[in-house]
């Protein structure tokens, strides 16, 4: 069966979904629009699908049946609802907003009109990520005791002032955890389950013109008792892998970006020495950890792959609204706890409220 994507929004992110459609057998771009029509001129050009001036123009095409966005995070709503309410199923780059009510109303309007909805988290589809979630749910790791994700990574200042929505609240809804630290804590999330409580410090260190952190610190309290931190900058150079750790009283096991770090459990296993062997260390590239362009569009195509294969079978998407909107709720609880100075306790209640700027 045909599957036909259209494209809301042709930054650089969009490429990353291009490529990865690319891939997939039966799968085409068929359609993208842009409010910045030049940008969807040349994605059209590049790619070989219809550029719409308007996106009610591109929902209306019969040939669209997923509808992609992949506009600044604080833009997601809007297209995405008007997306669901045109009966396209629905995938949004992450975040899926930077607002929980932002966020509920995505999921609601995807639910209320019978479409599929994913976000975009291509580390949980890492083989080596999976190895490590298989070993916890098999209680390898006896009671989990700590649980720690870094991602010190390194942008410039050119890439906050090129674009304009870069490191303001209002369209980037924050700065190194909701844009680039949100994968890990995605995955520790998924790793370790909800967390109770969150304690944190920010701070804006490295650069001007941004209304957001980019560096972090946060310690957090699972509801399974583990403990554990967050860390997230984007000025530290000149930026490194993404590392997570999980440690129990059974085993430890170290994951940087895809490669096995360490992998040791008080009672081994035959296939131990195999993931060792398989994960090993390598001289890949850093994820994105320097440059956002490096990244591999290899997690986008098995995350597509798994969403198509969801509406196919009317079965649910590896990574559905819902499990999208975790990531954002511990995010805003970082946010609270870091402009209160005090504990914050989750779920959240409510959007919390940011201070006014000092004038």
């Amino acid at each position: 069966m045909a599957t036909g994507f259209g494209i809301v929004g042709c930054g650089m992110i969009a490429n990353f979904h291009a490529k990865a459609i690319e891939q997939i057998r039966g799968a085409k771009i068929t359609a993208c629009y842009d409010t910045y029509a030049p940008g969807a001129e040349k994605f059209s050009a590049a790619i070989g699908c219809k550029a719409y001036p308007t996106l009610k123009e591109l929902l209306a095409d019969p040939a669209v049946d997923i509808v992609t966005i992949c506009t600044p995070s604080g833009a997601h709503r809007d297209p995405a609802v008007a997306a669901a309410k045109a009966g396209k199923h629905v995938v949004v780059e992450k975040p899926l907003e930077i607002t929980l009510n932002r966020c509920d109303a995505i999921i609601n309007a995807c639910r209320d009109n019978n479409v599929k909805l994913c976000t975009i988290f291509p580390s949980r589809f890492g083989d080596a990520n999976k190895a490590v979630k298989q070993a916890i749910d098999g209680g390898r790791f006896g009671q989990l005791t700590l649980a720690d994700t870094y991602i010190k990574w390194w942008r410039s200042q050119a890439y906050y002032d090129q674009g304009g929505w870069r490191g303001t609240w209002e369209m980037d809804g924050g700065g190194a955890y909701m844009n680039q630290g949100i994968h890990g804590v995605d995955l520790l999330y998924w790793l370790m389950g909800d967390v109770s409580e969150v304690m944190a410090l920010t701070g804006t260190l490295a650069h001007e013109r941004i209304e957001v952190e980019d560096c972090g610190v946060a310690a957090l309290k699972f509801k399974n008792g583990a403990l554990g931190t967050i860390e997230a900058s984007t000025a530290v150079h000149p930026g490194f892998p993404k590392k997570t750790e999980i440690h129990g009283t059974q085993g430890s096991v170290i994951v940087e970006q895809d490669d096995v770090l360490l992998w040791e459990f008080e009672k081994s296993r035959k296939n131990d020495a195999a993931i060792r062997e398989k994960f090993a260390p390598t001289a890949s590239n850093s994820g994105g950890a320097a440059d956002p362009t490096a990244i591999s569009f290899d997690g986008h195509l098995k995350q597509l792959k798994d969403f198509i294969k969801a509406i196919e079978t009317n079965s649910a998407p590896f990574v559905d609204g819902e499990e999208g909107r975790k990531s954002v709720e511990i995010i805003l609880a970082i946010y609270k706890s870091s402009w209160t100075g005090r504990r914050v306790e989750l779920p959240l209640k409510s959007d919390p409220k940011r201070p006014r700027p000092k004038s």
